[in-house]
């Protein structure tokens, strides 16, 4: 089950997995969030690179304190499984909810590993004081033609929220959609969910 299939993945999951968690980093506006931290924590992957590839826990580690606070994975993952959700039982939900959440984790990890100093461009984007709901559009040099990569955030009680992202043009959530979407109709919302369980399980070792 593959997200995308070009190089923006690896750059994108390396600038989301770097935001922190701390009352200051709830009271920026998201493009600030997303810059500033991005920044800090970019930084210090690299700094620490050859550790980090010796010892990949770090990177787990990483990603577990900085990412998870930021996305909303219940969100994303009704979104992901789509009219299937209404089927879900609570108990199918919460399973599903749980290995989507580790498998993304996973994949941040692994993509911070990727990250070697490519520029990242945070374009201009005019804000209404009362947003609710934005997109923060941002580019990365990947050898090639930038990369847009777009960020969409709701505001939440306790923060701006992530609950989707599009790299070149493709949701995230919708390409998931689409792979969730095969599988259940192969063996059923339960079988989605063991073979969720299957992959981490297999990336834990």
């Amino acid at each position: 089950m593959r997200l995308l299939g070009n190089g923006g993945l690896a750059l994108l999951l390396t600038i989301v997995a770097a935001w922190p968690v701390t009352a200051a980093a709830e009271a920026l506006g998201p493009q600030e969030l997303i810059r500033d931290t991005a920044e800090q924590v970019l930084g210090e992957v690299l700094r620490n690179k050859d550790e980090l590839e010796k010892d990949p826990s770090g990177i787990y580690d990483l990603v577990q304190e900085k990412v998870v606070p930021h996305f909303d994975f219940s969100r994303m993952s009704q979104a992901a499984l789509g009219r299937y959700w209404r089927q879900a039982s609570e108990e199918q939900r919460d399973r599903l909810i749980r290995e989507f959440q580790e498998l993304l984790v996973r994949t941040y990890a692994v993509a911070l590993l990727n990250y070697s100093g490519q520029p990242i461009d945070y374009l201009a984007v005019r804000i209404p004081e009362d947003a609710q709901d934005v997109m923060i559009p941002t580019r990365v040099e990947a050898g090639g033609p930038p990369v847009p990569i777009d960020y969409r955030l709701y505001l939440a009680d306790n923060g701006w929220k992530v609950y989707d992202v599009v790299i070149d043009g493709v949701s995230m959530v919708t390409n998931y959609r689409s792979t969730f979407a095969t599988q259940v109709r192969r063996s059923g919302i339960e079988g989605l969910i063991e073979q969720l369980a299957a992959r981490n399980k297999q990336s834990r070792g």
